[in-house]
Order: C-alpha cells, then structure tokens, then sequence
C-alpha cells in the first residue's frame, strides 16, 4: 500500500521546509529532518514504513544547493525509511535514476535487515542487460532507522595512547566472540560480546591498547555468494557509511546498534584499550555496471562513482570489487569527512585503517600523496587528531605505495611482514633488509619526517594465512570459497616445516611452536607498532585457507579451546608486550643514528656484529647467507624525552638472531659494550626473564637452530 501525504493538509503529518544541513536523517527529541543531496534529481520522495511493510511517500518539499529536504514533526528514532529519486535516466551517459529503486540514504545512521537478493533490485532485465528494469524493489532493500543521538558517555575519555606505546589488536567482531565458552551465548558474536568482561580481560592480559576492528559499517553480502550458501563474512562491502552493522547487534532491526555499539566503546575506554575502525571508503556494495541500485546509483551516480570518461556507462575500478568511489567530486568528499567525524565525536572511535588506502589519492589515474582526500584530512581539527592507518595499495597501476603516504599517515608495512616471514623461512639475501625493517623501515619513512611507528608491523592479518597456518602450509587450501582453489594469494612465504597440515610428528610440531615464537617476538621487538591477528596468540588456524573472506563458520571462527591447548604461547605473547611496555629501547620514538651517543663517547646508539664479534661489515651485509646477526641496542642512546621532559634511558640489549636450520655460536661483544649478559628471552624455550647465569663480553654463546634470544646488559 503507499499512500502520498499532502504537506500542511495530513492529519497524521505536519511538513516543513526544515534544513539541507546535516545530511541524513536527524531527530531533535521533537522530529526529524531528512536531507539527501543529488544534483541530477528532478524531486525526492521520502519513503516511510509501517511494521507492516506499508509504504507512505512523502516529497521532500525544499532544494538548497542540490540538497533536497524536508521535516517531519512527530516522526522519531525507530522510523524506517528510504528514498525514491525521480530524475534522468540514461546508463549510456552515466545517468541512472529510477524512481520504482528505494534507495538507502547514504547518511542513514542505522540500517535495518539485509537485502533480499531479487530481479528488482537491478535497473535491467536478467538476460538483457540494455532493458529497463522499473520493478519495484521496496520490499528487498534494507531501510535506514531514524535513531535517537543521545546517550550517556558518563566520563568517558578516548585513551590517546601514543603509537610508540601502542599493541594493536587485529579483530573480527563476530569470529572473536562466537566461539568463547565465558560469553552468554545470546551476546556471542556481537558489539555486546566484544565488550563482555572476559574478552576485555584477554586483551588486558595480552597488554594490547587498541582493537582494531575489521569492517562494521553497515555491509551487504553478493548475491552470487548468497547463491553459492556461502556470506561476505569479512564485510569489506559497505552500503551504509554511518551505520554499525546491524548483523552484530543483540538486539538487530531496531536502531538499537547503534546504542550497543557505543556501549561497546564505552567499556573498551573504561579498559584503557582504544578502537580503531578498518573502513571501506574506497568502494561501495553495488559494484560494476550489472551491479544492483541500492543507494548511490540511483541518486547521483556520476557525482558519487568514477566513471569510465569515454565510455560512462561503465565504471573505474581500481579495487577490485566492480567501482571506486569519486574523491574527484566535493560531495563524495564531504560524505567520507562527514562519516569519519560522525564515528569520532558521535561514536568516539580512536582511529581508522583504510581499506585500500591508494584509491582515494586517485584525482585522475596515478595515485597522488598530494591528492584533495589527504588535504581535507590534514586540515580538518577532529580526523587530523586520531590514528590513521592506511593499507597503502589498491590493485590499479602502480598501486603498491607502501612509504609515499603524507607524514600525519602511519601504513600497514607490508615490506615488514614479508622479509620477516622470508628471514624465518631460512631464505637467502635478506639479512640489509631484514636489518631495516626490524629498525623501523627508515628508508621508507624518514625522509618525509615521520618517525618509526608510522610502520604497522604484521606479520599475519586478516587477509592471509594465520601464524600457525603460516608455519604449516607451504600452498593455500581455498578448495571451501568455491573458486578452484583460484582465489587467494598464491606466494605466501610460508613454510610447513617439513609435512604439509596438521601432523602428529613431534619434531615438526616443536619447530612450528619455535616458528611461532619466533615470528611473534620478531614483531613485537621491533621498531615501530605492533599488530597482532586475533587468535594467533593461541594458535588459531583456518586450515590452509589464506582468503576465509566468505566463510561464516568454523573456519574463520576463533577457537577458543586453543587458548588452553597452546597456553604457553599466550603467557609468552603477554611476557612479550608486557617487556615490551617496561623497555623504551624496544619502543624509540625516533630512528637509530648509528653514531656515538655523545660527544668523545664510543659507543653508538646501534652495532650490528657478525656471528664471531666482529662489527658488520658492507661485505657482511652482502653476504648470501645472511641468517644469523646480533645486534646491540644501546639504552642511553634513546634521544626522547618523556611526557614531564626527562631523558628516557633504559638497560641495553643484544638481539642474536638465528634462521639457520643448525646451531650457531656467536662471540658476544667485547666488554665496552657490557661485561656480562644475561638470556631474558629465548624462544627455542619459550622462556621469558632473568637467566640462571651471566655470559661474559667477548665469550662464545651458542644459538639454537632457528631461534631468537635477547640478552640483557649486567652492570
């Protein structure tokens, strides 16, 4: 049923001008007032629904600078509603208006249900893609809920922890907390569950400070994925910018996430642990040119979609979903801006990683440092002052940008976590670059002025194999996703140590567990901010799977059982953060100078020695073995002052490392740089702290094949 309201006649419906700023759907405790921008719209209805379905349109009386508004005393949080944008509609000129499309307002701050996969959903024919599709498609798309803004933070404060200070915490909203015996089972993957007591005190004990959590704006799931039994589990297919995903919430279909979300934050806050949003504003869910109309399509396609220049019926796709967002356009502009400051001071988020980062430097082909996007960013007093995180690619030309991001950006170093896999695994030739990233990657940040935490060390993420995967498989086990075991990344500098998968051979099983360690102490005693993958710390695995982005399952689900399984490898993970915490030596706020620390002094603030005490040579660093180094990092060489302006000084450290597949021993420093050591890590062991017996300057200590252990200077 739809029935069309009379502004200033209806009984149940007063209708005034209200106002084209804010966008969206914003309720004042009396009503609410609708604004939706499209330059190329004729009139907007505002779509109205009853429990039932029933359908009551409204037009949007007022148009100020291409924003059509309208306010509606009376209507409150918890009204659902869409649009229907009546305008041209050409797809060989980019023009694809269609008022039989509802359409979901792109500022909707929470979005009911998902879309019911049906032929209307489209803007042609199945089979003939050139034919019009006016079917109407209200009862299969998503509504947008009016939500009520208010909600009491009590004394909440973002934690602002600084990035040297940082322990970011990779996780999966629903996979983290579907599995974990200690959350009411009806809380269990959700905003709710994530903020249960017992997550919150894995992730304390873990000594993690931020949670950074992959995709929760509102996402919809392919049709062919639906069609296959299959789900986007990951998210990375947003429909709705301002929206927490409504399949997380306890209580779905109502607006209340958005009210759990926030709860969620507040008690992660109240833990001293920040949340970091991975957002998709490089793309949105209706995909190519046969994609559905849902939202942006339909309302100004052109203004909101790169569009292929010559050919407009088509679009740019420089992320490998179908279309990429137009940065080019100011309103395109205006709606990331707005959506990162609404998850600031609204939902008070700490941070963000950007999908895909490199697409929205796109101005025109190449990707830009100088681009609009990074300017806007820069400028703006409320994003500028959070925690930015760019995945620094994108699949378009020249696409891989890891260290041309602007200085106030810190990137996933994804250099980082390939030569630290390839040390491990034994290859040759990397020991120059092993030596820079495990430093903080200065030939990639600092010559613009950052400092080392603007590298994100991983080793694992989401996309990939896990740690234990990664030291399990030599080859990727996709066969489940339904692609022929096509889909994935193919060279994973993986190795299985000897047998492919699951084993019951003792001596391989050992090797994985050094392997492990070894991986996870080599990134969390690294220059710059640690990343750790959910499940890791136990040994999570998805069995050979390396791209798990459509498994809603137990292949993608963290297994907490594991946690007591693999015990030992979550004490020494939070032995590892928490050494971490009480040594600055391992956390520098600036690049090492490999100088003398002051004037007439010796001893610089960095040596690297060869396996028999000799300082490294440049035909050392060319040698094609390069698997066993030590280095020596020196605690009064810290040129950072802390919070009250005192020097930092620390203890100092050698760091031997060993990838080969034998022992070696290595002759420690001579006695300027300390006259005895002790072992405070070893991870042939797995065991933290003070060793039973000092070794002495310029004596021989023997390194366990494959392992890492640190030694602590004793005055």
């Amino acid at each position: 049923m739809k029935t069309s309201i009379d502004f200033g006649r209806s009984a149940g419906v007063r209708a005034w001008p209200g106002a084209s700023y804010p966008l969206g759907a914003t309720y004042d405790g009396v009503g609410t007032n609708f604004a939706l921008f499209s330059e190329v719209a004729d009139r907007v209805e505002l779509c109205l629904f009853d429990e039932d379905g029933t359908e009551t349109r409204v037009p949007l009386p007022e148009v100020s600078g291409f924003v059509h508004h309208g306010y509606l005393h009376g209507v409150g949080p918890g009204q659902r509603y869409g649009y229907r944008v009546h305008g041209p509609h050409d797809p060989e000129l980019g023009l694809r208006c269609n008022a039989n499309k509802l359409l979901i307002d792109p500022y909707a701050k929470a979005i009911s249900s998902g879309v019911s996969w049906d032929e209307s959903l489209f803007g042609y024919r199945f089979g003939a893609p050139d034919e019009r599709n006016d079917a109407d498609s209200a009862a299969h798309v998503p509504k947008a809920v009016v939500v009520n803004p208010f909600f009491d933070w009590g004394d909440d404060r973002p934690p602002k922890t600084p990035y040297h200070r940082s322990v970011l915490y990779e996780a999966h909203v629903r996979g983290l907390t579907i599995g974990h015996p200690d959350i009411p089972p009806r809380l269990r993957g959700t905003y709710t569950g994530l903020a249960h007591p017992a997550m919150i005190e894995h992730l304390t004990r873990l000594g993690v400070t931020a949670i950074e959590l992959m995709p929760v704006h509102q996402f919809i799931s392919d049709h062919t994925l639906i069609e296959k039994g299959l789900t986007n589990y990951w998210g990375y297919n947003t429909i709705g910018f301002f929206a927490p995903h409504d399949g997380y919430a306890s209580q779905a279909g109502s607006g209340n996430q958005v009210q759990e979300f926030k709860g969620m934050v507040r008690a992660l806050h109240e833990a001293g642990i920040e949340v970091i949003l991975d957002v998709v504003y490089n793309h949105t869910a209706e995909g190519n040119h046969l994609g559905p109309t849902l939202s942006m399509r339909g309302i100004d396609n052109a203004a909101y979609y790169r569009l292929v220049e010559d050919e407009p019926k088509f679009y740019l796709d420089h992320t490998g979903t179908g279309n990429t967002l137009n940065v080019r356009t100011p309103h395109t502009l205006q709606l990331i801006m707005d959506s990162l400051r609404y998850w600031v001071t609204e939902m008070h988020v700490d941070g963000f990683r950007f999908d895909l980062a490199a697409a929205l430097a796109r101005e025109f082909f190449d990707v830009d440092r100088l681009a609009t996007f990074f300017e806007v960013v820069q400028q703006d007093p409320v994003v500028s002052q959070v925690k930015l995180i760019a995945e620094p690619w994108d699949v378009g030309p020249d696409g891989y940008q890891v260290g041309n991001f602007p200085p106030l950006w810190t990137e996933w170093n994804g250099k980082f976590r390939d030569t630290v896999r390839d040390f491990w695994r034994g290859e040759p030739a990397t020991l120059g670059e092993f030596a820079s990233r495990i430093t903080g990657s200065s030939d990639l940040y600092q010559n613009d002025g950052r400092r080392p935490y603007a590298s994100i060390n991983f080793v694992t993420a989401h996309d990939g194999f896990t740690l234990n995967d990664l030291v399990s498989y030599n080859e990727k086990h996709n066969e489940a996703n339904g692609e022929d075991n096509q889909d994935g990344e193919s060279h994973n500098r993986s190795w299985n140590c000897g047998v492919e998968g699951p084993t019951d051979d003792e001596k391989v099983l050992e090797l994985r567990a050094r392997q492990r360690r070894n991986l996870m102490a080599t990134m969390l005693l690294s220059q710059g901010v640690p990343m750790i993958l959910h499940g890791d710390e136990f040994g999570r695995t998805q069995h050979g799977n390396n791209n798990a982005y459509c498994q809603d399952n137990e292949v993608s689900w963290v297994d907490w059982s594991l946690a007591e399984t693999n015990a030992e490898l979550v004490e020494f993970t939070a032995a590892l953060t928490a050494f971490r915490k009480a040594h600055p030596v391992f956390r520098r706020k600036r690049f090492f100078a490999g100088r003398p620390i002051r004037k007439g002094g010796e001893l610089r603030d960095i040596a690297w020695f060869t396996p028999s005490g000799e300082e490294m040579t440049e035909q050392n660093w060319e040698d094609d073995f390069g698997r066993c180094i030590v280095i020596f990092l020196n605690g009064e060489g810290i040129p950072d002052l802390d919070a009250r302006g005192a020097r930092v000084v620390d203890d100092s450290f050698l760091m031997a490392f060993n990838a080969h597949h034998e022992d070696i021993d290595v002759t420690l420093p001579e006695a300027d740089y300390g006259p005895e050591w002790k072992v405070v890590v070893d991870t042939s062991t797995g065991e933290m702290g003070d060793g039973d017996k000092p070794v002495a300057a310029s004596s021989q200590l023997s390194l366990p094949p494959r392992s890492l252990v640190v030694l602590q200077r004793v005055d």
